[in-house]
């Protein structure tokens, strides 16, 4: 009886349009991957990032350090290194870097064999008014939504 994890990044959406999505596992030390079990990391500030190597990386995402956890225990905002085929890494880096666009995380979960994937996304900022329209759409949504209920 596994509970299901999954932590979003709820602002990624409105403040990026999605344009593709990855599935990339993570590198985790023993008491990182305990945290995240016990729902205890936020990807709401993260962003991702190539090193020098062409590696994909994790930045300033929060996995909180392991209650039970002695000397042993992780950094909280440590760099983490995301894995994915060298094919998809190689796309998502000539992307970035020719039109500008940045990899954001999207959500951390962990999948039905027990290992902590995140979705990622090639992602494009949103302009100001772009933020409005999303807001201006939601807004019309949930008015349609609460008319339908009342008339049911």
């Amino acid at each position: 009886m596994q509970k299901n994890i999954n932590i979003q990044n709820k602002k990624a959406r409105f403040l990026y349009e999605i344009l593709d999505k990855y599935t990339a596992g993570i590198v985790l030390t023993g008491t990182e991957i305990k945290s995240i079990r016990s729902s205890k990391a936020s990807i709401a500030e993260s962003f991702c990032e190539f090193n020098e190597k062409g590696e994909l990386f994790v930045i300033n995402a929060t996995i909180e350090e392991y209650a039970f956890g002695n000397y042993y225990n992780h950094r909280p905002k440590a760099e983490r290194k995301l894995l994915l085929n060298k094919r998809e890494l190689k796309k998502l880096q000539k992307e970035v870097q020719s039109s500008g666009l940045t990899i954001i995380p999207l959500r951390l979960f962990i999948n039905e064999k027990g290992y902590a994937k995140m979705e990622i996304a090639l992602a494009k900022g949103k302009k100001l008014y772009d933020k409005r329209e999303t807001m201006k759409d939601r807004d019309n949504k949930r008015d349609l939504d609460r008319i339908k209920k009342n008339f049911k």
